[in-house]
């Protein structure tokens, strides 16, 4: 579906549903450089269970319209105005990396509109390595190739892929290489600025829930656990065998979890 949001286009899959406001609303929120595509197996489970769905394309990426807010802060104070133009009075809040970040200051900002979140692939500091942001900025093709080999864990780059005939790298690097570069280089500039995690993490008095791979290197699981005891009500679900990009990693394990977490 198609949203308004200050004068500007902004694009939601429904999970194959039509969105209905009165229903609970889980709004999915994905990291840098990606689109909605990569929430495709967890949003349709949703929107057949009872619930509604909005996986964006945030401003600046996939089909929505820019400019993209340059910071995690204007991404948060964003979510509200996207949750009227759907008429959303509050939402559960799921985000990937960049968009954890998003979902963790939603709820710091806004705990009205936001009823509890799932921070997938989340750590903070979420530092860039200097010469990631580099070349992002430069525009290399390499920075695309170099992100999805740090984000996929290495025995989930060789093959077994869930879906038959699917390449995950490749798949992920394809997502990634669409991406305008600029957004690409803003979205890292905008993870390495953030510096409200620790005082965002003490405001969130919603329940909250980390979903961390166990070989993630990007945002490493042994700061994942030390963060999911500083909620207030916070908890955390490990993925075996797993690396960043835990949705086309562990497609039904993380399915398993976020049910768990918001149908359970």
């Amino acid at each position: 579906m198609w949203l308004e949001v200050e004068g500007r286009k902004v694009f939601a899959a429904t999970g194959g549903r039509e969105f209905d406001a009165g229903q609970p609303v889980v709004v999915f929120i994905h990291g840098n450089a990606c689109d909605h595509t990569v929430w495709a197996l967890q949003t349709r489970w949703f929107a057949y269970h009872g619930y509604s769905v909005l996986a964006l394309d945030l401003p600046g990426n996939g089909r929505s319209e820019g400019p993209m807010p340059d910071s995690v802060e204007a991404f948060a104070d964003w979510m509200p105005k996207l949750l009227d133009a759907a008429g959303v009075k509050q939402a559960v809040l799921v985000g990937h990396s960049m968009g954890a970040l998003i979902a963790l200051e939603t709820a710091a900002r806004h705990p009205d509109r936001v009823s509890r979140i799932s921070l997938l692939g989340f750590a903070f500091p979420m530092a860039v390595n200097p010469e990631l942001q580099a070349l992002a900025d430069s525009g290399a093709y390499t920075v695309v190739e170099l992100m999805n080999d740090w984000m996929i864990a290495k025995s989930n780059q060789i093959g077994g892929n869930r879906v038959p005939g699917q390449y995950l790298l490749a798949g992920a690097i394809r997502l990634v290489d669409r991406a305008p570069r600029t957004a690409l280089a803003l979205g890292f500039r905008a993870c390495n600025a953030y510096q409200g995690g620790k005082a965002a993490v003490a405001a969130a008095a919603c329940p909250a829930q980390i979903i961390a791979g166990e070989r993630d290197i990007m945002t490493p699981l042994r700061a994942a656990r030390g963060w999911a005891q500083e909620f207030r009500q916070g908890r955390i679900d490990v993925l075996p065998g797993c690396g960043h990009l835990m949705m086309g990693e562990r497609p039904d394990e993380t399915l398993d979890a976020l049910k768990d977490f918001i149908a359970g």
